[in-house]
């Protein structure tokens, strides 16, 4: 590399994938400030190749369905079956073949920016995607359990076409389509990775809708769950129509 190129020009360079040639090249430059640009790219490189092997890895049960002509795999996940108000919400997803989005991981492992971000982009670039919800009544009337079997069926009915396998997180519902039971299944597969964001983003912006209107439980940020500003706010307020009568403190107050 010829050392009358600017530091700034070097990194600059160093923003798109460099060949093996570049880089050798720029290892013999002496100067401190381009041996740390370039131990800064290695550095960005092997977290890179590490989260496109990771994401290869939860594309496995996928393609292992594929090779079997299973083409519309879909992944399901639920979100909510803890809070004291609010439904539970379940989340239908087939991927395409070529879904490249290396960021979609168990909702759980990502901010709510990452996840706001991917939400938009799972729905835009997927087959198909359905919301099954089971209201606050219905979870009383079932438990909580059901319900969520029912969200999930309802997610897997929604959908635009028919998949030829489930893959759901540690649950199997009431479908004829063939169902793979997987624990933490969020976390070993793409499809239900994908499904539990869309869950968890959707449930989010509908509790932010229902904190507008009973400000004085903090929805918005709590969820739904018993934090204590809630619990504080059941006592001084009671409960509202979004409230769980059958789950505790709740059910012995009211």
């Amino acid at each position: 590399m010829d050392k009358k190129t600017s530091i700034i020009e070097i990194k600059k360079l160093l923003t798109t994938k460099q060949s093996k040639i570049k880089l050798e090249e720029l290892s013999l430059d002496s100067r401190i400030g381009v041996q740390k640009l370039l131990h800064q790219y290695y550095k960005k490189e092997n977290k890179r190749n590490n989260e496109l092997k990771a994401f290869r890895k939860r594309f496995e049960y996928e393609q292992q369905f594929w090779q079997e002509n299973k083409k519309l795999v879909c992944g399901i996940d639920e979100v909510g079956r803890g809070p004291l108000a609010g439904p539970v919400v379940a989340a239908a997803v087939i991927l395409p073949h070529d879904f490249s989005l290396i960021a979609v991981n168990d909702s759980k492992k990502l901010s709510k920016t990452t996840r706001e971000s991917l939400y938009s982009q799972i729905i835009n670039c997927s087959i198909s995607v359905s919301i099954g919800v089971c209201s606050n009544q219905e979870i009383d009337n079932l438990n909580i359990y059901q319900a969520a079997r029912l969200a999930m069926l309802r997610a897997v009915n929604g959908l635009s076409v028919v998949p030829q396998q489930l893959i759901i997180d540690a649950m199997e519902i009431e479908s004829s389509i063939p169902q793979l039971k997987l624990i933490k299944a969020d976390a070993k597969s793409i499809s239900v990775a994908a499904a539990s964001i869309v869950a968890k983003v959707w449930r989010d912006h509908f509790m932010n809708f229902y904190d507008s209107l009973y400000p004085q439980y903090d929805f918005k940020s709590n969820d739904g769950y018993g934090t204590k500003n809630h619990l504080e706010a059941i006592d001084l307020y009671g409960i509202t129509p979004l409230h769980r009568r059958s789950f505790e403190p709740i059910k012995s107050k009211f």
